[in-house]
């Protein structure tokens, strides 16, 4: 973080210097602090330039001339969704920076931070990766400006782009790169991006197929008419109507194994081009499909290498990055963290840090493939766990090390809470599957849905000495939690702390089915066992549903509808999210072209209706929350606007009060505050809403302090891992 602290250290120089738009925060659940520390264990003197002035060159110069690349990312969140609203309206405050600042890092941070590290020190090879770069790897459409734009490689001019899980491939080009051998020559990584020019192959061996010989885009022509008589042009005769003399193949009898080891081996060397950038920017339906074949090609097991033309360049992209196994998926957690902000933040509030300091990460990746999420593009849709050993000690860490830690953990999850150790019954059948969803629109028949693993986690980390609470706040996927009643029981008994987040996100089976979310009908399902096992414990527990307004395929009367069912159900919901177009999303693809890439796209192919005007956007918001007199005005001009006169009113039925009401002319301000969530009537918790004061002086007097950022000793307090009984790891393994 400053030249200090390599004196400090006794370095004259770093290998690696890294940029991140997030404050340095030391924990694994950050991926700046992970890449760092991997990097650290291979050897290699890693230096961080945290949250830099882009106005200036001048901060990227501050650690010197890394020896062998840039490494760049806009932090864990793609710097355009942290800084605008759905609205494009600029933030009031940034969760990854301390005091919870605005406006520390520039729109589109990535190609800013690239362009600035080739500034300062040219010739020094530029790495860009993480969320940001990550689904902005080919041609995109971006929300914000409203078209779609180039792939980041050409705004940013980084030599590559490392997306996915990027663990592999980071230590394997940095170890290339120290060897000696140009960036430009390493072209052969598993989820790495580049440019080539126009054309360009690995090999001779490779073949370059169509993307529509993997999905047929547009208007099909009618295939030709084998018995239609030859053309009778005299002068055509010789040439095109004569047939060629036969090739002569022997046969060749394989057998099913051989045939399928043939095929893979074929597609290893098979790219498919995808529509130009120019296509696609032009044509939606070109969109639509590229985004499609694009999504089809996303399994580690059988996707084949993209490519799509620029100009007169390409962008490569090589397959997605295998898994982690598990006990990588350990060593990369198992790294020696100081588990803290750096101290030149002082006693800076950084509310990311606030929120995630006493969880624990258990896994990665998520393979229900909601439309609206990123989380498949990005990390993929295979599981990848920790080892229960692996997870334990991180918690007793956690209880050692973590300052004001009171025995609360208040979360083991991930992209969802009970994924963990769950995967497809056969290998085989995973490596060949292209669905792009294991649980939509049923969960799959080779899909294990035991969560006996997870039950086991649970009850040996409560067991932990020094532990009082696990809770889970991770985002619950129901539909597999039906499947396990025990895991239910379990949750509801032990781990709620009288709230549990669970995401219908719609009741109407039209927008659900654009969201690839389960019906409603599952959410009454786990309703009924959570209410079940609440009372059996003898507990007054809620779920806190959340919703998307405005969603592709989400008409005024869908959402007309749900708010009828959140009324009926008496539901207030206080936080509520209008749905944002982030790149690569196949909803993003529905929201821009009006198309449907969940089946085949055609010119007469489904239309995907979609709220895009404000107008529109903001009344769909205004049924989420149908109870807020503020809404009232634009509730009832769209119910009288839809026909629906009847619901304004002050009876049961209705959903407004008619103009005049007394509580509308309250200033907000002194309103009384409506509660968070309700389970039923006359029921209902007193829900609030924390708010936290920023603190804008309260960044402490240590930023000068040269002492190295390391991890502070641990507490020896009993071990649960000692009363576990584990199996001797294999000989050979490390």
């Amino acid at each position: 973080m400053s030249r200090a602290e390599m004196d400090k250290l006794g370095w004259d120089s770093c290998d690696i210097i890294l940029i991140t738009g997030d404050a340095y925060i030391d924990h694994p659940s950050f991926g700046m602090a992970l890449v760092g520390r991997l990097l650290e264990a291979q050897g290699y003197r890693v230096g961080i330039i945290s949250q830099p002035d882009w106005t200036s060159v001048e901060p990227f110069r501050a650690l010197g001339k890394p020896n062998l690349y840039w490494g760049i990312t806009a932090g864990n969140m793609d710097s355009m969704v942290n800084r605008y609203t759905a609205d494009r309206k600029i933030r009031s405050d940034d969760a990854y920076t301390p005091n919870a600042e605005p406006n520390k890092r520039p729109d589109r941070a990535v190609t800013v931070y690239c362009q600035r590290a080739r500034e300062a020190f040219p010739g020094v090879p530029v790495i860009a990766g993480s969320i940001e770069a990550s689904l902005r790897r080919i041609a995109h459409y971006d929300y914000w400006s409203d078209k779609v734009r180039r792939s980041v490689l050409f705004e940013s001019k980084a030599d590559l782009v490392i997306f996915g899980n990027a663990e592999r491939a980071l230590v394997d080009v940095t170890r290339r790169i120290a060897a000696g051998e140009s960036i430009k020559n390493i072209r052969d990584l598993r989820g790495t991006a580049f440019l080539v020019p126009h054309g360009w192959l690995p090999d001779q061996e490779w073949s370059v197929h169509n993307s529509t010989r993997v999905d047929v885009p547009g208007r099909v022509d009618p295939h030709p008419n084998p018995y239609a008589m030859a053309q009778e042009d005299t002068k055509a005769c010789a040439t095109e109507n004569a047939q060629p003399e036969p090739e002569v193949k022997p046969i060749v009898i394989m057998t099913r194994e051989e045939r399928q080891a043939a095929a893979r081996e074929k597609a290893r060397k098979t790219v498919v081009r995808l529509p130009s950038f120019e296509t696609v920017s032009e044509d939606p339906v070109m969109y639509a499909h590229a985004s499609r074949v694009f999504h089809l090609e996303s399994n580690p097991g059988n996707a084949r290498a993209l490519v799509q033309q620029h100009g007169d360049r390409d962008v490569w992209l090589n397959p997605p990055p295998l898994p982690l196994a598990m006990d990588e998926m350990d060593g990369v957690y198992d790294l020696t963290y100081a588990r803290a902000p750096h101290p030149s933040y002082g006693k800076a509030h950084i509310p990311a840090w606030e929120m995630i300091r006493y969880s624990v990460n258990i896994m990665r990746g998520c393979f229900g493939g909601c439309t609206f999420c990123s989380i498949t593009e990005h990390e993929g849709r295979i599981i990848q766990s920790r080892s229960e050993p692996s997870i334990l000690r991180e918690i007793e860490l956690i209880r050692d090390t973590t300052k004001n830690f009171a025995g609360t953990i208040t979360d083991l999850g991930g992209p969802t809470a009970n994924m963990y150790r769950l995967s497809c019954k056969d290998k085989k059948i995973e490596e060949t599957c292209r669905r792009l969803s294991c649980v939509y629109p049923t969960i799959c028949s080779n899909l294990g849905t035991d969560h006996s693993k997870l039950i086991s986690l649970y009850r040996k980390a409560r067991a932990i000495p020094g532990i009082k609470k696990i809770l889970i706040g991770s985002g619950l996927r129901y539909d597999l939690a039906v499947r396990s009643p025990e895991y239910v029981k379990e949750l509801v008994t032990h781990h709620v702390g009288g709230l549990l987040k669970i995401a219908p996100e719609h009741t109407e089976e039209g927008t659900l089915s654009k969201m690839m979310k389960p019906g409603i009908g599952t959410y009454d399902e786990f309703k009924a066992l959570f209410d079940k096992y609440s009372k059996e414990a003898g507990k007054k527990q809620y779920l806190i549903p959340y919703f998307i307004a405005a969603h592709p395929g989400s008409t005024d009367e869908d959402m007309l509808n749900l708010a009828l069912w959140l009324k009926k159900n008496n539901f207030h919901l206080d936080q509520v999210q209008t749905f944002t177009p982030t790149p690569m999303a196949m909803a993003t693809t529905m929201y821009h072209t009006g198309k449907n890439p969940l089946a085949k796209v055609t010119e007469d192919s489904e239309e995907v209706v979609t709220a895009k005007s404000g107008k529109t956007r903001k009344l769909h918001k205004a049924f989420l929350r149908y109870y807020d007199p503020e809404n009232w005005p634009v509730l009832r001009e769209g119910l009288k606007r839809m026909g629906r006169g009847d619901l304004i009113g002050n009876g049961e039925r209705h959903l407004v009060p008619p103009p005049g009401s007394e509580q509308e002319a309250t200033p907000r301000s002194e309103r009384k505050a409506l509660p968070l969530v309700a389970e039923s009537r006359g029921a209902a918790p007193k829900g609030r809403v924390i708010e936290v004061a920023t603190r804008r002086n309260g960044r402490g007097n240590s930023r000068n302090d040269p002492a190295p950022f390391v991890a502070p000793p641990g507490k020896a307090k009993p071990g649960i891992l000692s009363t576990i009984k584990t199996k001797p790891k294999a000989a050979g393994r490390k």
